[in-house]
């Protein structure tokens, strides 16, 4: 029999419908698992990934060299603690391991979550600033610089450069690059993971380390103190 208006409608019809199908199921796909991201998706949170990694890769490129060109200081104050060095152990987790489990372990995919290419924009000039800030910090500190409470034995108090501005610039380019990484690691735990590890940090060890310079450095201090805030530069009128 010839083919009928009918068979005809059916025909042109039966092309859309194999579309629209498709259309659910990638919908289906990027709703509910997040780890299987279409082509272009794809690419788009590599590039996030990608600035990810650079900035974290310098910012342990600067840890590590200006730690092995001043661990040889002689100290002759020392307020390192058991916790003090659980507290950096958790800003490791969170700054590192997490964030690496995250992009090449299926471990926390389940925490995974769509984004989007803009993201990566903001993250990375956030992610910039940050370990700018943090080499700024080491660089202006010299020889007075220690990852633990101590002081160097000719310890001097550094009021100038990026320390003219704030008391703990090396702390504030932690949160800058806390900031970096919720934009750049789209994973429920471990995207935000730094922010908190250093806001405990922070908090935690900020009253110590203070007490310790201003007893070796006494009015100085108090005067340094009053004048600068502690990660947010002070407003003047």
């Amino acid at each position: 029999m010839p083919p009928t208006v009918r068979d005809a409608q059916v025909s042109a019809r039966a092309p859309r419908r194999a579309f629209r199908r498709k259309a659910r199921a990638i919908r289906h796909e990027l709703g509910h698992t997040p780890s299987k991201f279409k082509p272009e998706l794809k690419m788009l949170i590599t590039s996030s990934t990608v600035a990810f990694l650079l900035g974290t890769k310098a910012y342990l490129g600067i840890r590590i060299w200006y730690k092995r060109k001043f661990t040889t200081s002689k100290k002759t104050s020392s307020q390192s603690t058991a916790i003090d060095k659980l507290l950096i152990a958790l800003v490791v987790l969170g700054q590192v391991i997490l964030p690496l489990l995250a992009i090449f372990s299926p471990l926390l995919r389940l925490a995974d979550y769509a984004s989007y290419p803009i993201a990566a924009i903001p993250g990375a000039a956030v992610m910039i600033f940050g370990v700018w800030l943090f080499w700024r910090s080491h660089s202006d500190l010299g020889k007075n610089w220690s990852v633990s409470l101590e002081l160097e034995s000719e310890h001097q108090l550094i009021t100038a450069g990026v320390y003219r501005y704030v008391r703990h610039p090396m702390y504030a380019s932690f949160f800058v690059m806390a900031l970096a990484q919720l934009l750049l690691v789209h994973n429920w735990l471990a995207g935000p993971a730094a922010f908190l590890a250093v806001s405990l940090l922070y908090y935690v060890r900020r009253p110590s380390e203070e007490a310790m310079l201003t007893e070796h450095f006494g009015a100085a201090y108090a005067q340094y103190l009053a004048t600068t805030g502690g990660v947010f530069p002070l407003l003047r009128s």
